[in-house]
């Protein structure tokens, strides 16, 4: 069964990460070159996705699909573009072709609703952003508050303050490339109520309570009731996981596997705290993630076929920590409304049950907590969880450790183990600790601290230091794979071709190889 994938742009998020959960199933998936994907700002070639997209899927059965790239040539090109509303429409239009030309596809798509950073800073952006970042975010949200008859006196005042603040072009553009963004994204919900589109997944891309997306997604919300399509289109946060989320429905249709998943936190408060750079509280998103996937959420162990054992924090957005912030500095309910001592005991006791894990990082920002993990490793819990992750925001952990989860619980006690099928899951297990923790909490903190500008170069841009950067980054991961990794009874891990997909300190690319231990009696 041919499983086509157009990912939303070419980092290992996007592309990678897809792939390798799909290396640890019986499916195979089918992904374009990386060199017709484009490269951060510069938009892939539309012929060659095209072209590519309607030779791959004559034979395919399932199609999932950035609409993102369909459309824009990529994440950060959709927020760049100068296309107009005829030209996107046209451009969803090849969504028919590949029907008509194969009526046997399904097609599974993502499209994203712009994000509106809260701060300064074009390294995504248009270049105006460097100088109106903070300001656009700002005007966003005084906008939907006034929509919402929420207004304060202050906020009336900052709103025609900022109205004069930001140059009449500069939100010209802006608010006329969200209105063509979003006409895209109504589009592809017309084409959900046609058939073309079978499901369809609208992620928030770091969005809040307030502000454009806010506003947006209202709109799209009020549309999809009308047309009565809340079983087939879901709007929620997210955006780098997705092709994660779809490949595990994917693999759930193909297997007619329902998995039933309990949720167990490490604090009281974790169901009910809104995370960092989201709207709404993390127990919610957490049912759009399994619901997305094909999954029901169980209310005991016992029923489960696996856990997802969520590290959460006890405070919402602001209040949650980020990684280079020392334990001491944390929000106070870090010390007294999270249990670590009892989270990771109960986490032992149901591994010795012989229960499927896996564990959300998610009481942290970009990165996985420290403390917990350290006390993982104390009781010797590396090598027995069966996912992990600890990424970027929230959503972007939820939804790759849930899609791993749940492809870990349909193999569980599956008789003979197919140990290829096993190694690559255990290699991208091992990835993510390496990357989250390994890189995204100590690596990348140290150098970025230490050696990035005494190198010349800047958080957002190493391109003149490439090879010296990325050779530090090799040695730290092998450092942290040394101390951290080496000690694994289940195998050997090897970390090479260490590179920077955009030549900046934020992400990190690597190739993982996990090697199994020979069992003792092997001849």
């Amino acid at each position: 069964m041919k499983v086509v994938y157009l990912p939303l742009d070419e980092r290992p998020c996007n592309l990678q990460y897809p792939q390798q959960l799909s290396a640890a199933t019986d499916i195979t998936l089918q992904v374009p070159s990386k060199d017709i994907l484009g490269k951060k700002k510069t938009p892939a070639n539309n012929n060659d996705i095209r072209n590519w997209l309607l030779h791959e899927t004559k034979d395919a059965t399932y199609l999932i699909i950035s609409l993102d790239m369909l459309v824009y040539g990529g994440i950060v090109p959709s927020r760049l573009h100068h296309l107009t509303i005829e030209e996107c429409q046209s451009r969803l239009g090849y969504l028919r072709e590949l029907k008509e030309q194969n009526e046997n596809l399904t097609i599974y798509a993502f499209n994203l609703i712009m994000r509106v950073p809260n701060y300064n800073s074009s390294d995504e952006e248009p270049d105006y952003y460097e100088f109106y970042g903070e300001k656009i975010a700002t005007y966003g949200k005084m906008l939907d508050k006034k929509a919402k008859g929420e207004l304060s006196e202050s906020d009336t005042k900052r709103l025609k303050e900022l109205t004069k603040e930001i140059p009449y072009e500069v939100l010209d553009d802006f608010i006329g490339r969200r209105t063509i963004n979003s006409s895209t994204n109504k589009t592809a919900i017309d084409l959900v109520n046609e058939g073309v589109i079978d499901s369809l997944i609208i992620p928030l891309d770091d969005n809040a309570e307030y502000g454009f997306s806010s506003k947006e997604q209202s709109e799209l919300l009020s549309k999809v009731e009308h047309l009565q399509l809340f079983d087939r289109v879901a709007i929620y946060p997210g955006a780098d996981e997705i092709g994660c989320t779809l490949f595990a429905k994917v693999f759930c249709d193909i297997h007619n596997y329902t998995p039933a998943l309990n949720i167990r936190y490490s604090s009281t408060k974790g169901p009910f705290i809104i995370p960092k750079y989201e709207d709404r509280s993390l127990q919610e998103s957490i049912k759009s993630h399994i619901t997305a996937m094909g999954g029901i959420i169980v209310d005991n162990t016992t029923e489960a076929d696996a856990i997802l054992f969520t590290h959460s924090p006890a405070v919402s957005q602001a209040g949650v920590a980020e990684p280079n912030q020392a334990f001491s500095e944390r929000h106070k309910s870090y010390f007294s409304e999270v249990n670590y001592r009892e989270f990771v005991q109960a986490l032992q006791y149901y591994l010795q049950k012989g229960k499927v894990i896996g564990l959300a990082d998610v009481a942290t920002c970009n990165g996985s907590d420290q403390t917990l993990m350290n006390l993982v490793k104390r009781r010797g819990l590396l090598e027995k969880i069966h996912a992990y992750a600890g990424w970027n925001t929230s959503g972007n952990s939820l939804g790759t450790v849930i899609s791993h989860t749940i492809i870990e619980s349909f193999y569980n006690n599956q008789q003979p183990l197919d140990e290829g099928r096993n190694n690559k899951s255990r290699e991208f297990y091992y990835a993510r600790l390496v990357e989250d923790w390994g890189y995204q909490t100590i690596a990348r903190k140290q150098i970025a601290m230490n050696e990035v500008a005494r190198l010349g170069g800047t958080y957002f841009d190493i391109s003149n230091q490439l090879e010296e950067i990325q050779e530090l980054i090799k040695q730290r991961l092998n450092l942290f794979i040394e101390e951290h990794l080496s000690t694994i009874s289940e195998g050997h891990i090897t970390l090479y071709e260490v590179y920077s997909p955009w030549e900046r300190m934020f992400e990190v690319g690597f190739n993982l190889e996990f090697v199994a231990m020979a069992p003792i009696n092997s001849k």
